[in-house]
C-alpha cells in the first residue's frame, strides 16, 4: 500500500499544487490526509466532479501548474462534459491529473450501482481520449508511473487519469473535521420521519446512508419496504425522481428524504421543483455538513442557508430543526402543509458501526414500489 503523506509529498515535489473533486470510498484515506494537510483554497471539495475539472482549468490557466481532480468512477459521467469540450487538446488543452477510485472493478465484490460503471470505466476513459494508467500500489512502481503520466498530460496539453484499485492507499483517519455539535442522529431523525408519515405517502430516499437507515428503521418496526424507493446510485437525483412522481400522482404525498452533498451537487433541480409547485412535494434534507458515506470529508452545507435557497426558488414553506423536539413540531407542519415544502434537518456526522445494507435487490425494490404508486392512494 502507499501511505497517502508519501503519494502527497511526491506531487507536491512534481508541482502538483491544487486539489479538487467530490471525495470517493477507495480515495478516502489519500483525500483525508489532503483536507488535513492542504489550505482550504488548494483543497476544493466541490458539489459535483465537472466543476473540479474546470476549477483545475482555471487554475492551471492562471499559475500553469497542474491540479489534480479526485472521484469516483460513478462521478465520470459529470466530468465528461468538460473533460470533452474544455480540457481536451483540440479545445483549450488544458493538462491535469484525474485521480479516478475504481468501484465495481471486474473480480471485486461490490454494491450494484458500482457493477456497469466498473465495468466500463476504462473503456469510458479510452472513449473521450482520457490516457489512463492504472496506480500500483508499491509506492517505489507508482511514482514513475506518476511520472509519465504528468510528463504525458503536460506533452499533450491533456487530462490524464490515475485510475485507483481498492486497497492502494493505506489507513489515514481525518482529524482535522470538528463535529458540529448537533445531538440528533441521523438514524434518530429517520425514526421520527417515518412515525410521522402519512398515510400512502410515497418515500424516495437519497443514495448512501439515508436509504440503508430507512430500510433497517422499516425493519425494526416490521413495516413493509414498497411505499420506499431507495435511490442506491445516481448522487443528486432523487428529487427529480421524487419530482417525477409527485407530477405523476398528484393525490398521493410524495417525499423525498436527501442529503446535503447530494443537493449541493445539482441544486438547480430546487428551482425546477419550485416553478412546477408540486403541491404535495416535500422534501427533507437531511444536513450533517459531510460526506458521510465516503470519508466524512465537508461540504459546505453549513456555510449556506438551504431553507432561503429553497424559498427564493419557489417552495412555499420551509423549516429548519436541529433538535428532537424541533424537528417534531416540523414533520407535522410539513404533513399539513401545502407544498413543495422544504425541511433542513441538522444532524451528527457517523453511523452505527453494525448498519447494514438493504437485502433486497434494486430491481425487487423498483417493482414493489412501482406497484404501490399505481394503486390507489
Amino acid at each position: 500500500m502507499i501511505r497517502p503523506e508519501d503519494f502527497y509529498r511526491a506531487l507536491g515535489e512534481r508541482k502538483v499544487t491544487l486539489f479538487a473533486g467530490v471525495p470517493d470510498s477507495l480515495l478516502k484515506d489519500f483525500c483525508a490526509f489532503v483536507t488535513d494537510h492542504t489550505p482550504k483554497e488548494r483543497n476544493v471539495i466541490t458539489a459535483g466532479e465537472g466543476g473540479a475539472v474546470a476549477l483545475a482549468m482555471g487554475y492551471h490557466l492562471a499559475t500553469g501548474e497542474l491540479g489534480m481532480v479526485y472521484m469516483q468512477n460513478s462521478g465520470l459521467g459529470n466530468a465528461v462534459n468538460p473533460l470533452t469540450s474544455l480540457a481536451d487538446p483540440a479545445i483549450y488543452g488544458v493538462p491535469m491529473l484525474l485521480l479516478i477510485g475504481w468501484r465495481g472493478m471486474p473480480g471485486e465484490h461490490d454494491e450494484p450501482q458500482h457493477v456497469q460503471m466498473g465495468k466500463v470505466t476504462l473503456e469510458t476513459l479510452a472513449a473521450i481520449g482520457v490516457r489512463t494508467t492504472v496506480l500500483p500500489s508499491d509506492l517505489h512502481e507508482a511514482l514513475p508511473a506518476l511520472d509519465a503520466a504528468i510528463r504525458d498530460a503536460i506533452e499533450r496539453a491533456a487530462p490524464h487519469a490515475l485510475v485507483v484499485k481498492k486497497g492502494t492507499f493505506d489507513t489515514y483517519k481525518l482529524k482535522g473535521a470538528e463535529d458540529a455539535g448537533y445531538s440528533l442522529t441521523r438514524e434518530r431523525a429517520i425514526e421520527l420521519f417515518v412515525e410521522a408519515l402519512p398515510s400512502g405517502a410515497a418515500t424516495i430516499a437519497t443514495t448512501g446512508m439515508p436509504s440503508r437507515e430507512l430500510f433497517e428503521v422499516r425493519e425494526r418496526r416490521r413495516e413493509r419496504h414498497d411505499g420506499d424507493l431507495l435511490v442506491v446510485g445516481g448522487m443528486g437525483h432523487a428529487s427529480q425522481i421524487a419530482l417525477g412522481v409527485a407530477l405523476a400522482r398528484p393525490d398521493r404525498p410524495v417525499y423525498c428524504l436527501d442529503g446535503d452533498g447530494a443537493v449541493l451537487m445539482h441544486m438547480g433541480g430546487l428551482a425546477t421543483i419550485g416553478d412546477l409547485a408540486p403541491t404535495t412535494f416535500k422534501h427533507v434534507v437531511l444536513n450533517n455538513g459531510a460526506h458521510d458515506s465516503v470519508g466524512g470529508q465537508p461540504t459546505v452545507a453549513f456555510a449556506v442557508d438551504l431553507p432561503s435557497i429553497a424559498r427564493a426558488s419557489g417552495y412555499r414553506a420551509t423549516w429548519r430543526a436541529t433538535k428532537e423536539s424541533e424537528l417534531v413540531t416540523a414533520l407535522r407542519e410539513l404533513a399539513r402543509a401545502d407544498g413543495p415544502a422544504f425541511l433542513e434537518v441538522r444532524v451528527r456526522k457517523g453511523a452505527r458501526k453494525d448498519l447494514g445494507r438493504p437485502t433486497m435487490s434494486p430491481q425487487d425494490l423498483k417493482a414493489v414500489f412501482s406497484a404501490f404508486l399505481r394503486s390507489p392512494a
